[in-house]
């Protein structure tokens, strides 16, 4: 039983592992591909097939982390009392905000005025976190039903509108829809990680985590990866033929029949669309299904990158940054540009910065196989220190 614990901690690490490596790729378009800075590259009047699909796969990352936080936080509670995982679960979260507020926006903008502020996925796990630290003293039911409501019901709040920038309509940025905020001291708010569908996100997660309790029967737990993941993406299908609930925009028509298809697979991330979510955690479930029992040099690669993803993630957004400042210098270009201030964003001053598609790839294969030596040595540090409680946080 205990190596078959251990397997299931693995399967998941790896999955983790994987997408955090995709994730890097959407990174580094953000930081090196033409037009990326101002442009959409789902766009369906100025993308390419290759360059939606780049932009698409990358969209598993952020639901796959939210939703895996979720169940992380249930296998660290199994052997914890609720008071202790609260504890937990309230304090990371703060710590995570902070981290997101001070420190991932710094190293997104390298602007030491702050005159930009950027709240992202950390910034929804965090706040989902806290969230969830009181959500656990409800009966598991009473949390599936919550989770159940706010990731498939969250659509239906898509028509309100609060205009202004009263609190009111601030409050409901930050809870439902996507807007960006100028203040009057000329500050930019990004808003992109609406809350209310990533608290419900992370919920199911946390239930998802006792699929993975040490007796639970592996056999049935397949079984309902396989149903689950399965049933999303049926589910995905169905609702997005009928076209009539499930994300903010309805596919259409379009003047090719390359451009319909991408018109189809074009949902909703900010905030996360019901079919959004199905779309990719549906095949993050078949995944787990897939790679419960499989073991290889290419899933131990990845293992590493799951087992540390808060230390990847701030790790590889440095490098990626850096990387950037270092192809201005080459290129001719003034390596002051790439430090984003609310100024240089608003005069657009990287409107024409940018390298072909080829090179965002090969710039992505070079992150990540720079960033394993640093990952796999603070992995090892980490399993050689677990007395350490602060290793915990990081």
């Amino acid at each position: 039983m205990k190596a078959i614990a251990k397997a299931r901690i693995e399967s998941i690490d790896i999955l983790r592992g994987v997408v955090m490596a995709i994730m890097a790729l959407d990174h580094v378009r953000d930081y090196f591909h033409y037009g990326s800075i101002f442009g959409d590259p789902t766009d369906l009047k100025t993308t390419t097939p290759i360059l939606f699909f780049t932009r698409f796969i990358t969209n598993f990352c952020a639901p796959v982390f939210v939703f895996l936080s979720g169940t992380s936080a249930f296998l660290y509670g199994s052997n914890k009392s609720k008071k202790q995982l609260f504890k937990f679960l309230f304090t990371r979260g703060i710590w995570l905000i902070f981290l997101e507020t001070i420190i991932n926006n710094f190293i997104w903008t390298f602007d030491i005025t702050y005159s930009i502020h950027i709240f992202q996925v950390i910034w929804a796990i965090g706040c989902s976190m806290v969230c969830l630290s009181i959500l656990i003293f409800l009966p598991r039911k009473i949390i599936l039903a919550i989770g159940m409501l706010l990731v498939a019901g969250h659509n239906a709040l898509d028509g309100i509108v609060v205009q202004g920038h009263s609190f009111q309509s601030i409050v409901w940025d930050v809870l439902h829809h996507e807007n960006v905020l100028v203040s009057g001291s000329g500050h930019i708010f990004f808003l992109h990680y609406p809350l209310i569908p990533w608290i419900g996100l992370m919920a199911l997660g946390y239930l998802f985590g006792t699929f993975y309790q040490k007796d639970f029967d592996a056999t049935l737990r397949k079984k309902w990866l396989l149903g689950l993941g399965l049933g999303s993406l049926v589910l995905f299908l169905v609702l997005r033929g009928l076209n009539v609930y499930g994300d903010l925009v309805p596919w259409s028509v379009q003047d090719s029949r390359t451009k319909t298809i991408l018109s189809f697979f074009k949902v909703t991330k900010y905030p996360p669309s019901l079919l959004f979510l199905c779309i990719t955690i549906g095949p993050a479930l078949l995944f787990l299904y897939a790679f419960e029992t499989i073991k290889t040099k290419v899933t131990d690669f990845f293992l590493v990158f799951g087992s540390v993803p808060l230390f990847y993630y701030f790790l590889h957004m440095l490098v990626i940054h850096v990387f950037a400042v270092i192809g201005l210098v080459i290129t001719g270009g003034h390596w002051q540009d790439m430090i984003i201030t609310a100024k240089g964003f608003q005069s657009q001053q990287l409107l024409t910065y940018g390298y072909p598609l080829w090179v965002v790839y090969l710039v992505w294969i070079g992150v990540v196989l720079l960033l394993y030596p640093f990952c796999k040595k603070y992995m090892l540090y980490k399993q050689a220190h677990k007395e350490k409680w602060w290793l915990s946080y990081l």
